[in-house]
């Protein structure tokens, strides 16, 4: 029996291939002994245990900034957090440690170390954080996203996604897609999100321009994601709503997706093969730029700041886009040459190098 310990945690970036790596390891393995590491703040506290998994906790210890007084106390506090992680490898028999990035994970990746058990990491975006990038001096099995990564003893696996992304047969279920959204079958479909908080720049600056979209006949599924209150048009053929819990059926019912560029939507529009155009945070590191400028200059996607979403590049660039079939079958093949949905079995490999390596 191997016991895994899978640290990470905070944004779904971190946690939705955290899972989909400890789905295929309890698909694979029967007796295997899964623990996940994370904070109580994070997205993990709620998520691992609604997926059935155990969830160990440490104090949320983001890296200090600057010198102040959380700088001063944070050494201290780190290394109680990696004397915690060590007694938690030692009382479990913990055979290997595979990190994601996020708050849990430096201390892992240093205890995993000082314990002299493999530890294996996950990258998820094309700019690496900071836990990683200190992570993967101690270790030679970094599996990254993207080609490119600046992160040492980087290798491409891709993202691991889930079984239902995976396995997911667009133009089989188009169909049934489509009559689940109450959609007309054969009419072009716009797919619009923004993640699970949504963006407010996206939001905007479609369903602003939702009355053309509709007479140019395209229909349009707006999954706006709570973030601010948005005013639907009233546009019969424009349907808007605030979560997508079937987000498999909005990919396989659409024809073009407009969203953010976070590194999953990214792999999983990619590796699926549906057109994009893709949104970019325009704050923090840059990194949503960099994670769709692979597939953007492949020429599966194109890619957008917020301040263009104006209704001129909705009539001079979206609306011609959606009319145009065979541009967007092209932009298909594209997209899926420059994705790849075998992330999660990629990990799974590289995970059990290092555990036949120790």
């Amino acid at each position: 029996m191997t016991t895994y310990l899978l640290a990470g945690g905070g944004t779904a970036g971190h946690v939705n291939p955290l899972l989909a790596l400890a789905d295929r390891i309890r698909a694979r393995e029967a007796d295997a002994d899964i623990v996940v590491l994370g904070t109580q703040e994070g997205l993990e506290a709620r998520l691992v245990p609604e997926r059935g998994y155990e969830l160990s906790t440490i104090d949320r210890l983001p890296f200090p900034r600057r010198p102040n007084g959380y700088a001063l106390t944070f050494p201290a506090k780190y290394f109680r957090a990696i004397r915690e992680v060590r007694q938690l490898i030692r009382e479990r028999g913990v055979d290997v440690v595979v990190g994601f990035g996020g708050y849990a994970s430096a201390p892992a990746y240093r205890a995993a170390a000082k314990e002299g058990i493999p530890s294996v990491i996950h990258e998820a975006n094309a700019k690496p954080g900071m836990a990683n990038k200190l992570g993967a001096r101690s270790t030679q099995y970094v599996g990254v996203t993207f080609a490119g990564t600046p992160i040492p003893n980087a290798r491409v696996t891709g993202m691991p996604l889930r079984p239902e992304i995976e396995e997911l047969d667009l133009a089989g279920l188009r169909t049934q897609a489509r009559e689940h959204f109450g959609f007309e079958a054969d009419t072009p479909t716009l797919l619009v999100t923004g993640g699970s908080l949504g963006a407010r720049a996206i939001n905007r600056g479609v369903s602003g321009s939702a009355q053309a979209i509709v007479d140019a006949g395209v229909q349009v599924l707006h999954v706006w994601g709570g973030l601010t209150e948005i005013e639907d048009p009233g546009v019969p053929g424009y349907q808007i709503i605030e979560y997508c819990d079937r987000m498999d059926l909005a990919f396989a019912a659409c024809d073009l997706a407009i969203s953010r560029a976070g590194s999953t939507t990214v792999s999983e529009l990619s590796g699926l093969g549906v057109p994009a155009v893709f949104v970019p945070l325009s704050h923090g590191n840059g990194e949503q730029r960099a994670n769709a400028a692979g597939v953007v200059a492949a020429g599966g996607a194109l890619m957008v700041d917020d301040a263009e979403l104006t209704p001129a590049w909705v009539s001079g660039t979206l609306l011609p886009l959606l009319r145009d079939r065979a541009r967007l079958v092209e932009m298909s093949e594209l997209a899926r040459g420059a994705g790849a949905l075998d992330g999660t079995a990629k990990l799974y490999d590289l995970v059990h190098e290092a555990l036949a390596a120790r």
